[in-house]
């Protein structure tokens, strides 16, 4: 059977967290979708650690830690990660594996995604600009190298090809980088990449299903960010939805089991977009600050807002999401007063539904008011524990969305989630 943990907002939830707690349950953790954008932190032997790229689980012994075809893999990300990685006494090359169909960032993606961006002007979209939006670009236009390109004798001349390519494109947006430094990083990235074990990946997955072993499947980003789904065109360019679990790694639709969603205790996001409940006061900032939020992999401010209730209940139909996992409740002990976004006034008229174009919506949140806690939820050590203040919270959230909160995290500390 396969279990799913993914984002159920515009990312940045705390599933790397989530994902570490529940991995010693689980034979197998695999990445079904996204690039080195993604930013899952951890606390190792009290070090904070960023993973972009690799699972997870890579820190639990004997788990095998899968990348799987879904992801747009940019090898220099990957070999420094395996180098922070092994300096925890971790053997990447034992208990690390990368589907061949994963498809590969090279340094003309890089490229584009920076002429590109800066071609938009006023109108960014908030690129990350880790060459994933190209990537997944030459994916669907059946360009792309892939990693079982890597052991073909004639990968040089592939990538050539696609470099031409590229660079062809290029003339289009007044850009004249260097990229060879790019290019000299990449190939020494590569030579290690070949090290590693490179495996059929939907075969590797579905002996393991076969022999009983139990899969977590890992998301990056977060459902508001869905290509399809998400607000549109300010999104990532992969599935982060459950559906992308399938066509990720590889498995039949009827091999999933529970699908795990994590939301924070209010809301945020990075980059350009549409954000309803987003707060410019100094409730926000208050937020930002007690909170930390700057991205793990850009350190940019997040911005930050009240939870919405309706982007939520939509994630959860969207994903077929069976419980909900919360994260970061402790940031709201100091708040008298709480807010949740329960429908959108849209242009006069009010709606429970997220409208087609949400980033052309004239929208105003509707709220309903809640009582602080106004106490340390961190000190909780049960579910018993928690403050009515919170209860009331938290009922509330699961009689609108129709899925329960089950799991709360009440601190950063790895041990610090508490359930129902």
């Amino acid at each position: 059977m396969v279990d799913v943990i993914l984002g159920l907002q515009w990312g940045d939830e705390g599933k790397g967290k989530i994902v570490d707690f529940f991995a010693p349950g689980y034979d197998v953790i695999a990445r079904f979708q996204g690039g080195p954008n993604a930013g899952h932190t951890l606390y190792v032997k009290g070090e904070k650690v960023v993973l972009h790229q690799i699972p997870s689980g890579i820190f639990h012994d004997g788990l095998i830690n899968l990348i799987g075809n879904g992801v747009v893999l940019d090898p220099v990300t990957l070999k420094k990660e395996c180098e922070k990685v092994a300096a925890f006494g971790v053997d990447v090359k034992k208990n690390l594996f990368i589907a061949e169909r994963t498809n590969i960032i090279v340094p003309t993606h890089r490229a584009l995604d920076k002429a590109a961006e800066l071609a938009k002007g006023d109108e960014k979209i908030g690129s990350t600009l880790k060459g994933i939006g190209p990537a997944y670009m030459d994916k669907t236009g059946r360009n792309a190298l892939r990693v079982g390109d890597l052991l073909d004798p004639a990968f040089d001349t592939l990538y050539a090809k696609l470099k031409a390519k590229h660079l062809q494109l290029l003339g289009n947006y007044n850009f004249n980088e260097d990229i060879s430094e790019w290019e000299k990083e990449f190939f020494e990235s590569i030579a290690f990449l070949r090290t590693l074990n490179i495996v059929n990946g939907e075969y590797f997955i579905n002996q393991k299903l076969a022999e009983g072993k139990k899969v977590l499947a890992e998301g990056a980003q977060g459902s508001m960010l869905d290509v399809d789904f998400g607000t549109f065109p300010f999104v990532t360019s992969s599935n982060t939805i459950s559906a992308g679990v399938c066509t990720g790694l590889g498995v039949a639709p009827n091999k999933i089991r529970e699908i795990m969603g994590v939301t924070k205790a209010y809301c945020t996001r990075v980059g350009s977009g549409p954000f309803p409940t987003e707060l410019f006061d100094a409730t926000g900032e208050e937020l930002r600050k007690v909170g930390n939020e700057f991205g793990a992999t850009t350190g940019r401010p997040r911005r930050c807002g009240w939870i919405d209730l309706v982007a939520l209940r939509f994630a959860c139909m969207v994903n077929g999401v069976t419980k909900i996992i919360m994260t970061k409740s402790d940031v709201l002990d100091s708040f008298k007063d709480l807010q949740i976004c329960t429908a959108y006034n849209v242009n006069g008229t009010v709606t429970k539904e997220v409208p087609y174009q949400l980033s052309q919506a004239n929208l105003v949140p509707v709220y309903e008011q809640f009582k602080g806690w106004s106490r340390p939820v961190s000190e909780c050590k049960q579910w018993a524990d928690l403050p009515k203040e919170m209860n009331d919270y938290l009922s509330f959230i699961n009689q609108y969305l129709g899925v329960e909160v089950k799991y709360v995290s009440n601190g950063p500390g790895r041990d610090q989630i508490i359930f129902s």
